[in-house]
């Protein structure tokens, strides 16, 4: 989220700051392998997705995600704003 925010990619909003309470940071993970070296969804994070029409199984919200050297090359999608 935060790299997002920093180099004005539009859509992603971030509203709380990433503290995980606004899910206007949603992006798509398209690649599994990818999405699987992320780790799981804690819990709020599941609950903020549940509310959005525009929810995937590859869904994540960008606040959530701690990019490593692991994720390097990762592509994510701007979720569409609801």
């Amino acid at each position: 989220m935060t790299v997002a925010t920093d180099n004005l990619i539009p859509g992603i909003d971030a509203e709380c700051g990433g503290a995980c309470s606004c899910a206007t940071c949603h992006v798509y993970i398209n690649d599994p392998k990818q999405l699987q070296l992320l780790g799981e969804k804690s819990d709020v994070e599941h609950m903020l997705l549940d509310y959005l029409d525009t929810k995937r199984e590859n869904s994540r919200l960008a606040c959530q995600v701690n990019l490593t050297d692991k994720q390097d090359g990762l592509v994510v999608h701007v979720a569409p704003q609801t």
